[in-house]
């Protein structure tokens, strides 16, 4: 298959390639963060090429930052598509993460601010609850944790899920798993029954921890109901899960009792606060598995992405050091607004951001409840000065209105970031504009959750940056453009984005899966990974994201197949096919499109679209709910039945299209869809 842009994709590209603003860090930037870790673009360059020329002297070097137990006797052990990196070493992500700051004198320093959503009623308004965890209290905590795990029986390589709201006892379970060697399978909190059931099922896991229920703007989530489904679902499947740990989050506000298995149920508090605050790390292999996380593929079945202990722990630590220019004792405080549900929550909120010694931020509920000025709320309240966003929240910023982020002083912020999705130029500026007060740099970083961590991204305090561009590979990244052979393209010719070298956190298989491991990442070009997007760069090496060029949709910066969402359609007994396809949205970047064919006896009407997306929401969570549906008595498919989801596009955009539809079976399909365009 090759990737092919339409057309107006490729005007868009166009526009963006010829971008002509430059923004160079202020030469003041370096001094207010405490120094620069690379002084310069030529010392970019240097140590870039020699990352490349001489992996294992390079990365070998940044790994002595860190402590291990035993040393590695290899640097890299590289078998296409297989990588092992520092090989024979043994260390914990847990201790470098708590122990060695406490050790060395630092326990008694903030680690994680958390914020839980307002709901407190005060003289200014709701106020939200705020703690404060030091390096030391949140040892004790993740020690007692990982006893608590070590007493329901769980050892190390058994898989823990992980299904709670962003409170502070999700990043205690994250630590305590790794501390014993359990590896973490984190299920976002918006994910209903059947998805956690699905994971649970893949992972074989057995043990899951979860809340009664979390606050999203003002109501109650109810987790603890989702997971006794999926456990209905499981045992349906003769699956057991055997223990259920829960956090009384919401206790006393949930309407009705939470439903209580004696036996397999355990109150968190309860659990844990019986436990003892000792607790040795367990001495982990550089390549045992350090934990799955399920992201969406065009197949419609999720893969568990599997990441490794030590080549994890260093990429990624040394990514949010170098990116941000995080130093400890430099007054730094950083918030990535992601949840821990998501990849951009593991890597930089909690694993590469605490071996830095640098405070990190956790927040509960939403960005506009109470009001639409919340995060800068936040901002102002705690003087953060690092800030990382997806693209999608800075357009709702944009949304809401200037006047939010001008109600607050925004003064102590020195970079800005942005992570999910490509981000168009309009955007980059206003969040320049209105919240960097134009002279914060913003790290327009590209990484997957593959990856582990950044592979193309600005560094704060040195690279020049364009609106609309990540710039240039991160250290060790051998990025590339590509053509169907492999062949380097030139600038400004669109084609695929590869990696043609090994990194240290790369995934290492999906799990259960190895065909598909091999299939999607390494098959389409021989020797290198595929990174499943398109993309150019510019004269100046500039990388441009093109988006997917597969048939995931990136919504808000969460990956959807169209499979998934397809097949949820279908599930409904009014539908007998559909397809589903990416359209621009103002405030998504991208939205979901849905041309739906309906069962005999079943009528177009709007009520029949409330109720689809309804139900897509309830079997796949609300962020897989389509933005438009158009009922379709055929849809365009080739001769030989494959649906030609590339006119669909045309049609969800309101292109009216040039493409060639030569292989075309029934012209009037097309005719009556655009026909009937709302």
């Amino acid at each position: 298959m090759t990737a092919h842009l339409s057309s107006a994709e490729s005007s868009n590209v166009e526009s963006l390639l010829k971008e002509t603003r430059i923004f160079s860090p202020a030469t003041d930037l370096a001094a207010s963060l405490g120094g620069a870790y690379c002084a310069s673009m030529d010392e970019y360059r240097a140590r870039h090429t020699r990352s490349i020329a001489d992996p294992e002297g390079f990365w070998g070097e940044v790994a002595q930052g860190f402590e291990w137990f035993t040393p590695w006797t290899r640097v890299l052990e590289w078998n296409c598509p297989d990588a092992k990196w520092f090989v024979g070493a043994t260390t914990n992500i847990c201790h470098n993460a708590l122990d060695r700051h406490v050790l060395d004198g630092h326990g008694h320093e903030v680690a994680i601010i958390w914020e839980g959503e307002p709901k407190l009623p005060g003289d200014n308004g709701p106020q939200p609850e705020v703690k404060h965890l030091c390096y030391g209290e949140l040892l004790d905590e993740v020690c007692r944790t990982a006893n608590a795990l070590k007493s329901l029986g769980v050892k190390k390589g058994e898989v823990v899920t992980l299904y709670m709201g962003m409170v502070p006892e999700l990043a205690i379970a994250l630590l305590a798993c790794a501390r014993i060697g359990a590896v973490h399978s984190v299920i976002f909190g918006g994910f209903p029954a059947p998805a956690i059931a699905d994971r649970m099922l893949d992972a074989n896991s057995r043990v899951i921890m979860t809340c009664d229920g979390a606050w999203r703007r003002g109501a109650v989530v109810p987790l603890k109901k989702s997971v006794d489904e999926a456990i209905h679902l499981l045992c349906a499947q003769n699956h057991t899960v055997d223990h259920c740990v829960v956090v009384h989050r919401i206790k006393h506000e949930m309407e009705g009792a939470v439903d209580w298995t004696a036996g397999r149920d355990h109150a968190w508090h309860e659990l844990i606060d019986a436990q003892s605050a000792e607790c040795a790390c367990e001495p982990m292999d550089s390549e045992d598995p350090l934990f799955l996380l399920y992201t969406s593929g065009s197949t419609g079945k999720p893969k568990g992405i599997l990441h490794t202990v030590g080549g994890y722990m260093v990429y990624t630590a040394y990514t949010a050091q170098q990116t941000f220019n995080l130093r400890p004792g430099a007054g730094h405080v950083y918030w990535c607004t992601a949840d821990i549900g998501w990849i951009t929550g593991h890597s930089y909120v909690i694993y590469g951001i605490m071996p830095n010694r640098v405070p990190t931020i956790m927040y509960e509920g939403a960005p506009n409840f109470p009001g639409d000025d919340r995060f800068w709320e936040i901002v102002a309240r705690h003087r953060v000065t690092h800030f990382y966003t997806a693209p999608t929240a800075i357009r709702s910023f944009m949304k809401w209105g200037d006047q939010h982020p001008g109600k607050h002083d925004l003064s102590t912020l020195k970079v800005l970031g942005t992570v999910g999705e490509p981000i168009n130029p309009e955007a980059w500026m206003w969040y320049r504009q209105h919240i960097g007060a134009d002279a914060c740099p913003i790290v327009d970083t590209f990484w997957q959750t593959e990856t582990g961590g950044h592979v193309i991204t600005p560094l704060a305090c040195v690279t020049p940056t364009v609106p609309g561009s990540c710039t240039l590979p991160f250290f060790g990244i051998d990025a590339a453009v590509v053509d169907e052979q492999g062949n380097e393209l030139p600038p400004n010719v669109g084609g695929l984005l590869v990696i043609r070298k090994p990194w240290p956190s790369m995934l290492r298989g999906v799990h259960r899966d190895r065909a598909r491991f091999i299939d999607t990442y390494w098959s389409r070009i021989k020797g290198m990974y595929l990174a499943g997007d398109g993309a150019r760069r510019c004269e100046k090496g500039y990388f441009w994201i093109m988006g997917r060029i597969d048939d995931i949709l990136n919504v808000s910066g969460h990956r959807l197949g169209t499979m998934e969402v397809e097949s949820a359609l279908v599930s409904h007994p009014a539908v007998v096919e559909a397809a589903v396809v990416g359209m621009p949205h103002e405030i998504k970047g991208m939205g979901i499109a849905a041309f739906v064919s309906l069962a005999p006896g079943s009528t177009p009407s709007e009520a029949l679209k409330t109720a689809l997306r309804s139900h897509v929401s309830s079997v796949l969570g609300p962020i897989a709910k389509p933005d438009m549906i158009r009922f379709t008595q055929t849809l365009p498919k080739t001769r030989s039945g494959k649906i030609m989801r590339r006119l669909l596009r045309d049609i969800a955009a309101g292109r009216d299209g040039n493409q060639d539809t030569t292989t075309l079976e029934d012209f009037t399909t097309l005719a009556t869809l655009r026909a009937n365009e709302e």
